[in-house]
């Protein structure tokens, strides 16, 4: 199994190596859509996927990403609860998933102290996504300010140009406007998504921003 999976973790799925479904993800496919029965829980191998909400004005709010190495805690919650799917989640990339059937996963839920580790981690990071989501949300409208930082801060990179380039971090950013990088990181991904800007290490390239 993938080597981005937690050592001990990693050794765990490969036990279960005959249990597990391989699948492949196209781009932009939609894995889960709120209400979803969970018929199996998805490990990712490889690429990205986006767990949003959606508003009944069609608006929709990333509540986190995820990556290679990780699971999905709603999908885990889910399954444990014998709830529906309570958000959405669809593939940002193509993405390669390990899927474990949802009976075996709360039996081993049960059995086996590696998962439940790895399961509350996940939980402890992406409580942490949630939490600067609601800061985000309650305390203003910080997608406005980031928007003007990101205007007056950057620099055009030529005269006939429209794009325009910062070179900076998001924890400068977050420091600048007295909020958390999670909160920044969530924005820029966003930005990023919608064709405004494109994200490298240290440097954002604005479009007509």
């Amino acid at each position: 199994m993938e080597s981005s999976f937690p050592p001990a973790f990693k050794g765990f799925l490969d036990g279960l190596r005959g249990e597990l479904a391989l699948k492949r993800i196209p781009a932009g496919s939609l894995i889960y859509s709120q209400g979803d029965v969970c018929r199996a829980i998805a490990f990712v191998l490889s690429g990205g996927i986006r767990v949003y909400k959606t508003g009944e004005n069609g608006r929709e709010i990333t509540l986190y990403d995820l990556g290679p190495g990780e699971t999905c805690i709603l999908n885990a919650s889910s399954i444990l609860s014998g709830g529906g799917y309570p958000a959405n989640a669809a593939a940002s990339m193509e993405t390669r998933v390990a899927l474990l059937d949802a009976a075996r996963f709360r039996h081993l839920m049960a059995a086996s102290e590696d998962l439940r580790e790895f399961v509350f981690a996940l939980i402890s990071i992406r409580l942490g996504d949630v939490m600067a989501l609601v800061e985000e949300v309650a305390f203003g409208r910080m997608d406005e300010r980031l928007t003007e930082y990101l205007r007056e801060r950057s620099v055009s990179s030529g005269p006939s140009s429209d794009i325009s380039v910062l070179n900076t971090t998001h924890q400068k950013i977050a420091n600048d406007l007295g909020t958390s990088r999670e909160v920044v990181s969530r924005l820029l991904k966003d930005f990023e998504r919608r064709g405004l800007l494109e994200l490298h290490r240290n440097t954002i390239r604005l479009k007509k921003f």
